[in-house]
């Protein structure tokens, strides 16, 4: 049997060995020894009073073992000679649109205006030590998106649009650690996040995605209300039908692109609070993309991975 359960640990106690075990105990009136393991859902600080608190949500199984691994399998097929779908941005957005077309059997072409995340640090240290910026390849721009190298919080109100906890897991299988799939405001770190994003990219190589730095898109060419191909700015075209504009809110040249292109934008509304704001639009993605008669030629995931 496995029961969940709400803790409250003071300071002084979580300093005790077994706290959460005699806790729990207690709480569900069974023997310690009936208890096979205890695992941690959610851990929070409640320090409105003088008196801190540790919020605790645990499953607890009682004669069940634990499972030894987690409910979350990304089984990633390769996807070389499959449809392609070109997806503008690889910011969190173009990362996990990437991610989910693979496991949806398409073959993602991403195309990134910046550079890849090791790169990125020259123009980073370019514009905080000779005030140079790059306009492709910055805070804003470049694999990762704006939140690489400002931050690395995982935090978001909205929990009812889809499944932000396969969000945490696919981070952890990428690398990060599995802290964040406790703390009730996760946060990757600067120091990690590089390698992380690094790992997802190996991902999508490895089955079969392309990804293009320093790719920046400049016009959408459209015939019969279709779209036919995407024109780079080194003038290079490629021919396509399935687009994902993943480009965040720093592309302003893309949203002026769309409006001299007549493509309706339509608002939508999201938390600003987001560092990463993978969950609306990935939730978009997840009901629209796996239905491919019933796409349109873009799905617009307006995205952002910075602070407030």
């Amino acid at each position: 049997m496995v029961r969940d359960i709400q803790l409250r640990i003071s300071l002084e106690e979580e300093k005790i060995q077994d706290i959460l075990l005699k806790k729990s105990s207690e709480f569900l009136n069974v023997l310690q020894t009936d208890i096979s393991g205890i695992k941690i859902l959610r851990k929070s600080i409640d320090a409105r009073k003088p008196k801190i608190k540790f919020n605790y949500k645990v499953s607890v199984f009682i004669k069940e073992p634990l499972p030894e691994t987690s409910e979350y399998q990304f089984d990633y097929k390769d996807v070389s000679n499959a449809k392609p779908i070109h997806i503008i941005g690889f910011g969190p957005a173009g990362m996990y649109a990437a991610l989910r077309c693979i496991e949806l059997g398409f073959k993602p072409i991403v195309l990134e205006r910046g550079k890849n995340v090791q790169h990125r640090r020259r123009d980073l240290r370019a514009i905080n030590q000779d005030h140079f910026v790059n306009e492709d390849s910055n805070y804003c721009f470049g694999e990762g998106g704006a939140g690489t190298y400002s931050d690395g919080k995982l935090y978001t109100r909205s929990l009812k649009r889809g499944d932000v906890r396969r969000i945490f897991e696919n981070l952890v299988f990428h690398g990060a650690t599995e802290q964040i799939l406790i703390d009730a405001h996760p946060h990757i770190g600067t120091n990690k996040l590089p390698k992380v994003v690094q790992n997802i990219r190996e991902t999508i190589l490895q089955f079969g995605g392309e990804i293009h730095f320093e790719s920046r898109v400049v016009d959408f060419i459209i015939k019969d209300n279709n779209i036919k191909a995407i024109l780079l700015q080194n003038g290079k075209e490629l021919v396509t039908k399935k687009v994902i504009l993943a480009t965040g809110h720093s592309a302003r040249d893309i949203f002026y692109l769309l409006d001299k292109k007549k493509i309706a934008l339509q608002a939508k509304s999201f938390a600003w609070e987001f560092v990463w704001n993978i969950h609306n639009t990935l939730s978009t993605l997840f009901n629209i993309i796996a239905l491919e008669k019933e796409m349109s030629y873009f799905l617009l995931l307006l995205t952002v991975w910075c602070s407030k």
